[in-house]
């Protein structure tokens, strides 16, 4: 009697869950965060508070580039001594342009890990609450091209809804320059390519 019933429980399990079909979405997160208002924002003071530094760079290759210009210009007609000293010059700004160069992307690689960092926070606790009010059961992250996912069609992509609704649940200064929305996907079934071994 008891393995009758619980054959029949069995049964009736994979009918009810059969009968609702469960709602997957898809979502490009790293362009989703950057997308945003708050992203925006952030990823314009990132811009601006390595300006400086940027600046500097774009001059020591100025430089370079004047000292290499006066070699190939006169380089034949210089004294060996004077040809050989500004050959060390060259190498020397070299040297110093590309250790700057360098540690200015180590700097921004950093800068941009934990700006991404706080954003991912926020953007985790929206991309709940849009699938709690909208009933997904699953929501994939398909901007990593290691992703699993073979094929998706842009109808299940949510990003735009996404950033719309961050955008409302998160507050950003009225300061912030605005700047042009991603465009929503076509509603054309896409393949995701997959990463070559």
């Amino acid at each position: 009697m008891k393995k009758t019933a619980l054959v029949c429980s069995l049964l009736v399990v994979p009918v009810a869950f059969a009968q609702a079909p469960q709602k997957i979405g898809v979502i490009q997160t790293q362009s989703a965060m950057v997308s945003t208002k708050d992203g925006q924002k952030a990823v314009q003071e990132l811009d601006t508070r390595l300006q400086p530094r940027k600046a500097g760079l774009e001059r020591k290759a100025a430089e370079v580039r004047e000292l290499q210009d006066r070699l190939q210009r006169g380089g034949a007609a210089m004294a060996e001594a004077a040809r050989q000293d500004l050959t060390r010059q060259i190498d020397a700004k070299t040297k110093s342009y590309n250790r700057d160069m360098q540690d200015a992307q180590d700097e921004y690689e950093q800068e941009n890990r934990k700006l991404l960092q706080e954003l991912s926070t926020r953007m985790t606790s929206v991309i709940s609450k849009y699938a709690v009010d909208h009933g997904y059961s699953v929501i994939l992250d398909v901007s990593n091209p290691n992703t699993p996912v073979m094929y998706v069609s842009n109808t299940v992509d949510v990003t735009r809804d996404i950033i719309d609704l961050y955008d409302k649940m998160i507050t950003v200064p009225a300061s912030a320059p605005a700047k042009p929305a991603a465009p929503k996907p076509a509603t054309t079934p896409t393949a995701v390519p997959k990463k070559q071994p």
